[in-house]
């Protein structure tokens, strides 16, 4: 854990108790601070009082004497309308700040950061940038959006390099934090009911790679190359998969190069990356290279690493077969962007999707509705879904993602179709990749993949009894 001592003695509100919000509390705490903390579960209550905190509705804290409040990321700052807790603290001149504040603070000129950040493929490069540091002796810390709250980290050591993963919403309540590498994956239509318009959500995105002291941004999309542009090559390092770059990192039917004054390196071949399967996989792992180029100086080592990576729960991960059935686990997938870069890897899908639907719906997809045999609808998107799907791809509205497997493995099993795997192998494949939020039916995506997982396992346990 690391202490929070930059609030020491000082009154300091925590608003929202989920894993950031009780590592605030526990940190703040260590750092010798006086935490009041509310959170409508009373679950979370009672965890937040076991840390030490005043447990008390968020109207009854004194206003007057907090330096601060920490927010939980999911709570609106500004769009559609800021939360009354947001409007109280700046009623009282209350700083509003998130978790990752609270790290910048701590860690200014003890370790390096490297913080990555983008629509789609965050994760993945996140994870994947770890393992190259580790790889390659580094103490690498991995956390933020993706496994651990940041304040639940190890404090830094000799060798430590901090890897994080930092959504927009956690963007937007970080002004102190000035990564040594910002990383941009790419930009698309996304939350933007948080945001207000696509040029607001990019322009968040911006503030941190435009905060950091070295950059790499994905070109491939008009957003972030207009961010590129702005910044120019001095400051940043182009990342382009498809087209050759005189100056930066890229790759090329398949190939990852390094070019650095007109002449390019070749890396590696990105096909003997067996869980990075891909052109988006492909931009993940330039990424990665890209974000650690700085402290990987070896390159066989880092292409070492890039090819032996495990791959990354959630992301088009295989869970299971039965037979000749395979299943894949795309949860991560929370937009149609998102869900393309699964269905692009398959042929003959049985396709459960649904859930909390972003803005476009599935729409955006149309042109991969060839791939899929029969979608399964689920969540509160699931009617809207079927309009998008009715006439052109065969569909049934599951409701539950229980249901949703039932139905695929049953009509999945029956179908001779043979699919082209990630793998190489042939088999019909069952992918949860729902192109939804979670949060009508999951607790977050892991959760909606866990249950994926687990409702698998019993089929399996049915078809060996």
């Amino acid at each position: 854990m690391i202490a929070a001592r930059s609030h020491a003695h000082q009154d300091t509100g925590v608003f929202g108790l989920a894993r950031s919000g009780l590592a605030s509390v526990r940190a703040l705490k260590a750092g010798g601070a006086r935490v009041y903390a509310w959170d409508d579960k009373e679950s979370a209550r009672i965890a937040a009082e076991a840390e030490g905190a005043t447990v008390l509705p968020w109207r009854d804290w004194p206003w007057t004497k907090l330096k601060a409040l920490i927010l939980s990321p999911g709570v609106p700052l500004t769009h559609p309308k800021p939360h009354d807790i947001v409007v109280k603290a700046g009623e009282n001149k209350v700083e509003v700040i998130g978790d990752v504040e609270l790290f910048a603070r701590e860690m200014k000129g003890k370790a390096p950061v490297i913080a990555i950040t983008g629509t789609n493929g965050k994760s993945t490069t996140t994870a994947l940038t770890g393992h190259i540091l580790e790889a390659c002796g580094f103490d690498a810390q991995i956390g933020g959006n993706i496994g651990k709250p940041v304040l639940e980290l190890a404090p830094p050591g000799p060798k430590t390099i901090y890897v994080l993963e930092v959504s927009s919403y956690q963007i937007d309540l970080t002004p102190g934090l000035k990564p040594d590498v910002g990383v941009l994956s790419n930009i698309t239509p996304d939350h933007i009911d948080r945001h207000g318009s696509l040029e607001n959500y990019a322009a968040v995105k911006a503030r941190l790679i435009e905060n950091a002291a070295a950059a790499v941004i994905g070109i491939d999309d008009a957003q972030t190359k207009a961010i590129f542009t702005r910044m120019g090559a001095k400051q940043a390092t182009a990342v382009s998969v498809g087209k050759v770059l005189g100056r930066g990192v890229f790759v090329l039917d398949g190939v990852l190069y390094d070019s650095q004054g007109g002449r390019a390196n070749k890396i590696m071949d990105l096909r003997e990356a067996t869980h990075l399967p891909g052109s988006h996989n492909w931009q993940n792992a330039a990424l990665a290279y890209a974000a650690t180029r700085p402290y990987a100086r070896d390159a066989r080592a880092a292409a070492s690493a890039i090819a032996d990576f495990p791959g990354l729960a959630h992301r088009i991960e295989d869970v299971g077969r039965i037979g000749r059935l395979r299943f894949v686990n795309d949860s991560k997938a929370t937009n149609a962007d998102a869900a393309e870069r699964a269905l692009v890897c398959f042929d003959g899908i049985y396709w459960i999707a649904g859930g909390r639907a972003k803005e476009g719906g599935i729409e955006p997809l149309a042109k991969h509705f060839g791939r899929i045999r029969k979608a399964y609808l689920i969540g509160e998107a699931a009617k809207d879904f079927a309009q998008t799907l009715d006439g052109k791809v065969a569909y049934e509205i599951s409701g539950t993602l229980d249901a949703a497997v039932a139905s695929a493995a049953r009509d999945a099993s029956r179908d001779g179709v043979a699919s082209a795997g990630g793998d190489g192998s042939a088999a019909p494949v069952v992918l949860l990749s729902p192109a939804c939020a979670s949060f009508d039916q999951f607790r977050d995506f892991e959760h909606r993949g866990d249950a994926f997982r687990a409702a698998v396992a019993k089929l399996a346990m049915r078809e060996a009894s």
